[in-house]
């Protein structure tokens, strides 16, 4: 990953957790919203293609953060991951009892991948977007706002990373290579 893409990733939720130590969390999401906004435009035009799991991410937080803001409703912010996840959890999970790898909808063009690989990946993902699903529910139900906040920045987010890393050894073995 290149370290300047790195950045981008990380800033809306970095942007989200400073904002979040001053103000609301509404306000941090809808600030951490536009930056996401900002990023999606900037990869578009640096790669000239935009991921549809990014579109998808960028509206639903959007949307929730809207909700909040006009309902002054903490909880569409802290619902969105468990929306995203669960989202995506049901999407790759359900596709493998159709026999049909999501994960190679989202990122086919970017990787040529066996379709075993896909398949893998596809149940590694939905397992793991189910886990962060139920321990986000448990943890804005049951803490502050403000531990919700540094569980979902420094413990969760993380986590995403590690276990995308994780996930790298199974990718690389199952490359296919480009004519």
């Amino acid at each position: 990953m290149k370290l300047k893409a790195f950045f981008f990733e990380i800033l809306p939720i970095t942007t989200f957790f400073i904002i979040a130590q001053y103000q609301s969390i509404i306000i941090a999401a809808l600030i951490s919203s536009l930056f996401s906004l900002i990023v999606l435009i900037t990869f578009y035009f640096v790669e000239k293609r935009i991921a549809k799991f990014q579109i998808f991410s960028i509206t639903l937080s959007g949307l929730l953060s809207i909700l909040a803001f006009l309902y002054n409703e903490e909880i569409f912010v802290k619902i969105k991951p468990s929306i995203y996840n669960g989202l995506f959890s049901i999407v790759l999970l359900g596709g493998l009892l159709y026999k049909k790898p999501m994960m190679k909808q989202f990122f086919g063009s970017q990787f040529f991948l066996t379709e075993q690989t896909w398949f893998l990946l596809s149940l590694r993902w939905g397992l793991f977007f189910g886990f962060l699903t139920i321990a986000n529910e448990f943890i804005w139900r049951n803490y502050s706002t403000e531990e919700w906040v540094f569980v979902k920045v420094f413990i969760l987010f993380p986590l995403v990373g590690i276990f995308m890393l994780a996930q790298l050894p199974l990718t690389l073995r199952g490359r296919i290579k480009k004519d």
